[in-house]
């Protein structure tokens, strides 16, 4: 049987994608090498939008990618133009190699060939598997980007590890 060797996430919050991913790498990070970026909230409150870092999977260094508009505000702080850096590790660490690529969600950034579109291109030519989710408001975008090479798969960590078991 042949298996999608791209798995999106979606059917839950993205605080609960993102912490499945966190586990599910926690776990896979021993007997696998991983590469790609997870989502982490910047923590301050009253912000209209939760971008706040990418943590690099392999080294742990952060990423910050908001702009702080201050308290109140409005406007989604997300800085498109700071995600250059987290994309430029995923690379490095695909160029390693790995045997997994896990990015953390592909979004308006990525929908409109900025943010970590670059890294999932170098995921996507390399022929890696690779675990994301994907924003509901961007599946339009996703399916034009990936299929068919995709599989949606709820967030359960146990659906996730299945997948994984048989792509691996």
């Amino acid at each position: 049987m042949t298996f999608a060797r791209i798995a999106v996430v979606q059917g839950g919050p993205n605080a609960v994608i993102q912490g499945i991913f966190e586990t599910l790498v926690d776990r896979w990070g021993g007997s696998a090498r991983l590469a790609g970026v997870l989502a982490e909230t910047h923590g301050l409150a009253d912000r209209a939008c939760s971008a706040g870092f990418l943590r690099d999977i392999r080294s742990g260094e952060r990423f910050s990618i908001f702009q702080d508009l201050g308290p109140g505000s409005t406007e989604c702080h997300l800085d498109g133009v700071a995600v250059a850096p987290a994309t430029a590790a995923v690379q490095r660490g695909i160029a390693a190699g790995c045997d997994l690529v896990v990015l953390c969600k592909f979004g308006k950034l990525e929908a409109g060939n900025s943010g970590l579109a670059d890294a999932f291109r170098a995921a996507l030519d390399a022929d890696i598997p690779l675990l994301t989710s994907v924003s509901p408001a961007q599946d339009a975008a996703w399916e034009q980007f990936a299929a068919p090479r995709f599989v949606k798969l709820p967030a359960d960590p146990a659906a996730i590890d299945a997948w994984w078991q048989a792509v691996r």
